[in-house]
């Protein structure tokens, strides 16, 4: 690590910060070889087909902004389409003041829609933006495809990435609530539920009206919804555990927040070689990751990698991962990543700080980091700075600005508030170590009666050295 800050490059002699990458590998693990397949021609049964990527078509309304926003829009649409495995084939854009209330685009687009997905053989529509139910139903008759929109977009790709048992409940718990709204059926999935003999009615007791598919789907879900609640509450509580004895220690913390792909588990990486998943894809971490690090003068803090945020963050989403979101709340300071090269960075800031400030966090201390400079154009860095005059510059990738980075949040890492000088003796080297993990030595000197300190500790450890507190 040392040798990385003085050259502010990383020594290719040196592991790569990202470690091993065995997560990545696994994600990686299934793909497809070309030439391999015995498929024949005239086989035609969907169990024996050939897998291929989902063929979609993109739909926006631009109700708002500049050209370059609604473009930008509907590059981030592809690049979550992409990343939830499918192949764009066509993006139809639509100028109007608001969304359609019936099928989200006007009539005529929706004819002009059908024309395309016919000419492309697409097999999805998705559309940017959050869809009513009677919406996405009414598209889905008129076009002859499936209709999504971008939040079950957004929650397929979560399903996909996540791997911890508190992940997997958080989206199955954000799909649920978002499914619940929209559950449809056809033909006998709306006739009543009956028991009994039903050759030529209900048998005796199931005479009633009965149930719908529906009404007991919705049931099932209302019933499995509790059951994720309830284990995610168990979950929270062991998180709010490990969260109050940091805080009991007196440990600062500081939280990675930004822009999904901005780069916030490779800066995490490049600081502390936690060896994290990291992938240039949209949503690649879902589950935080903390790591132990100290400052230069042996200050102990934790660096915990989030999740990303990005434009119109689906609220089921953010109600589920409220949990694993305080991690920003309770730190110490932020460390707001932002992507240099993406094309509208000051969008991002704008979408982070949003969601920062709808879970709470918004009065917490904040560090700009402009990341990927080595990629970055010298006119954008220019606005950045102009804009953001106390963010700093960095590259996880090139290790260009870290140590200045590091130097930053040990200057803006709270300081222990209360000034002591003791005695220490020998034999109670325990309050040393403790001096050394949660305060700061203002200086040390080795006496045949113990070691003269001269600290700024936390209120709870200044009382245990009250005892031997000295005035030579």
């Amino acid at each position: 690590m040392e040798k990385m800050i003085e050259n502010d490059e990383w020594d290719d002699d040196l592991p790569s910060p990202d470690g091993e990458q065995l997560d990545l590998a696994a994600r990686h693990s299934l793909r497809r070889v070309a030439g391999m397949s015995t498929q024949l021609a005239d086989i035609s049964e969907v169990e024996y087909r050939e897998l291929q990527l989902e063929r979609v078509v993109l739909v926006s309304v631009w109700t708002g902004g500049s050209q370059a926003d609604a473009d930008n829009a509907m590059a981030e649409l592809k690049l979550l389409a992409e990343t939830a495995g499918s192949e764009v084939l066509e993006g139809l854009v639509q100028r109007r003041g608001t969304p359609d209330p019936a099928t989200f685009i006007g009539r005529g687009k929706v004819d002009e829609l059908r024309e395309v997905v016919i000419a492309t053989g697409a097999d999805t529509v998705i559309c940017d933006g959050e869809l009513e139910p009677a919406q996405l139903r009414n598209l889905e008759d008129r076009v002859g495809v499936k209709v999504i929109d971008r939040t079950a977009l957004i929650l397929d790709i979560f399903a996909s990435h996540a791997k911890s048992a508190e992940g997997k409940a958080q989206v199955e718990l954000a799909q649920l609530q978002y499914l619940r709204q929209r559950l449809r059926g056809w033909g006998g999935n709306l006739s009543r539920q009956v028991g009994g003999r039903a050759a030529a009615g209900a048998g005796i007791g199931g005479r009633g009206p009965g149930e719908t598919k529906i009404e007991t789907d919705r049931r099932r879900i209302k019933t499995r919804i509790a059951i994720l609640k309830r284990r995610l509450r168990d979950l929270d509580e062991v998180r709010a555990t490990k969260r109050a004895q940091r805080t009991r220690n007196q440990v600062p913390s500081v939280a990675i927040v930004g822009y999904t792909n901005a780069g916030k588990s490779s800066l995490l990486n490049r600081l502390t070689n936690a060896g994290v998943l990291v992938e240039d894809a949209l949503f690649a971490t879902l589950d935080p990751t903390t790591r132990r690090w100290q400052t230069s003068d042996g200050r102990v803090f934790t660096l915990t990698d989030t999740v990303g945020f990005i434009r119109h963050l689906p609220h089921d989403l953010v109600e589920a991962f409220r949990s694993t979101l305080e991690e920003s709340v309770s730190a110490d300071l932020l460390l707001h990543v932002v992507d240099g090269s993406d094309p509208d960075p000051f969008g991002q800031v704008a979408a982070v700080r949003t969601v920062l400030g709808e879970i709470g966090a918004s009065g917490v201390a904040e560090q700009l980091v402009i990341n990927k400079i080595d990629a970055a154009t010298d006119d954008v860095l220019l606005a950045l700075r102009g804009r953001f005059p106390d963010a700093l510059l960095v590259s996880a990738r090139t290790g260009e600005g870290v140590s200045e980075l590091l130097a930053r949040i040990e200057e803006r890492l709270p300081r222990p508030s209360v000034e002591v000088r003791a005695l220490v003796p020998y034999a109670r080297g325990d309050l040393i170590d403790r001096i050394h993990n949660a305060g700061e030595f203002l200086s040390a000197e080795h006496t045949a009666s113990g070691t003269l300190v001269v600290a700024r500790v936390n209120a709870d450890l200044a009382g245990e050295l009250a005892r031997f507190a000295t005035d030579d």
